[in-house]
């Protein structure tokens, strides 16, 4: 056959990729921990967004695989080599004050409106659409193409874990989940639980504050847009408060204070994002933090806020830490606050984010935190590591996406790094691949999460083209 016009044949496909895009929207996949089974291990959601996507397989004709309720696949073409398109169908949870229901899939101004809109679920049905397109034209492929369905992406990726334990590797392959044009370095991911030490628990003489709870932020990856904490004042409680509204509104956040039982409870309102780059929210726990630290609490309150305050107000970059690292491919090292909590009588932790340059080693970063934070009281506790990825620009998948992606918006295509993870690390040869393309505001994890209806359109045009050249050449 000629050649092809992709954009084309997706237009002739819109009305089903919109509604096959919302049917997925409309499934909340969030993580639900306490109603797991062995039919569904990362909750009800989870369950039937996966089962969505293999059925779509199925009605399609593809070749259709779930491995053990966590991750699942979808093939089509023939060929001893596999080419991946790795998306995942969890979300993280809604959060607060969207304009519509986050699960309504809701279409207004040109754009589809729904948690996962952008990341992930929008961008899976358009490469989903792209391999549909290859399949129905019938184009010889010479390399299998296999979508690979993760479920446990934005929290522990026991998905990827379990799936390639039994499954095969892709030689090579992408992911639809970051920006356009093509991302080939993806810093090195890290959460670290700091807690804090069981000294200190007397009281030197009746404080004018006791903090009895603090709490803020539930996912490492998200900036905490909303903050609590029950503190009993022994005295001057109207100066505390005014203090309390004063600090607030110095820095234009949404403030309350209510008495409860005798306890004063203060919430600060925040301003959520994702925590690859913490500068783009507000950490409602860092400022509830900062304005505790500046009272006179107990000793114990006083070395966790203190903490809080010396290292990671206003400092996103490691710099009090003493970790603070740039390259030229990727850029700084970020940390984000993710998770605040405080009991009197317990102590506290933080629950850090922390994406550092492709260049750098997480151990090296560790044992220079190590020695510093114990100085203060605090240890480090649990934490996880992926190692950085990059893949060099002389490698044929990033020549062959680099062309396609030329070829159906004119535009160069330009090689960036991110602080994100994409399952595109798990390949030796993977590369994040859109869909956001340049211009367009990010707002995955925000709330309105919305996706272009044009740019879902035209990414399933991109993911076709791509599949049918990385999988039709040996």
């Amino acid at each position: 056959m000629g050649k092809v016009n992709w954009m084309e044949e997706v237009e002739k496909r819109k009305d089903s990729l919109l509604e096959d895009t919302r049917k997925l929207l409309q499934i909340k996949s969030v993580l639900d921990e306490e109603a797991v089974s062995s039919e569904a291990p990362l909750g009800k959601g989870i369950k039937e967004a996966l089962d969505f996507m293999l059925n779509l397989g199925e009605r399609d004709g593809f070749t259709v695989k779930n491995t053990d309720n966590l991750a699942g696949h979808i093939e089509i073409g023939e060929g001893k080599e596999l080419v991946g398109i790795l998306c995942h169908v969890d979300v993280v949870p809604e959060g607060d004050g969207w304009t519509s229901d986050p699960y309504s899939a809701d279409i207004r101004d040109g754009k589809i409106y729904a948690r996962g809109a952008l990341d992930d679920k929008g961008p899976t049905m358009a490469a989903y659409y792209g391999m549909k397109i290859v399949n129905e034209l019938g184009l010889p492929l010479k390399k299998r193409v296999r979508m690979i369905i993760g479920t446990d992406e934005e929290s522990n990726w026991r998905c990827v874990d379990r799936y390639f334990k039994t499954e095969e590797m892709p030689s090579l392959g992408l992911a639809p989940d970051a920006d356009f044009p093509i991302i080939n370095a993806e810093k090195g991911l890290s959460d670290i639980d700091l807690v804090q030490g069981v000294g200190q628990s007397g009281e030197e003489g009746k404080a004018q504050v006791e903090v009895l709870r603090f709490e803020a932020g539930r996912r490492y990856n998200m900036v905490p847009d909303y903050a609590k904490a029950a503190v009993h004042i022994n005295n001057g409680e109207t100066e505390i408060i005014q203090k309390f509204l004063e600090f607030m509104d110095q820095y234009g956040l949404e403030r309350n204070y209510y008495v409860d039982a005798g306890d004063t409870i203060l919430e600060v309102k925040g301003i959520s994002a994702h925590g690859m780059e913490p500068e783009n929210g507000k950490n409602a726990g860092l400022y509830l933090a900062e304005f505790i630290s500046s009272l006179d609490v107990d000793s114990k309150a006083k070395q966790y806020f203190g903490f809080v305050s010396r290292f990671f107000f206003k400092d996103s970059r490691g710099g009090r830490l003493g970790v603070a690292f740039r390259d030229d491919i990727s850029g700084e090292l970020t940390i984000n606050v993710g998770k605040l909590a405080y009991t009197n009588g317990d102590g506290g932790m933080l629950g850090l984010n922390l994406r550092y340059p492709v260049t750098g080693r997480f151990e090296d970063i560790k044992a220079k935190i190590e020695p510093f934070i114990q100085e203060n009281g605090f240890n480090i506790g649990r934490y996880t590591n992926a190692p950085p990825h990059h893949v060099d620009e002389s490698d044929f998948l990033i020549q062959v996406l680099k062309r396609v992606y030329e070829e159906q918006t004119g535009d160069p295509a330009e090689l960036i790094a991110i602080g994100g993870g994409t399952y595109a690390r798990s390949l030796k040869s993977g590369v994040a691949f859109g869909p956001l393309f340049p211009g367009r505001p990010d707002v995955a994890h925000q709330k309105d999460e919305y996706m272009f209806i044009d740019d879902l359109l035209k990414s399933a045009a991109i993911y076709a083209q791509a599949i049918y050249e990385l999988a039709k050449e040996e």
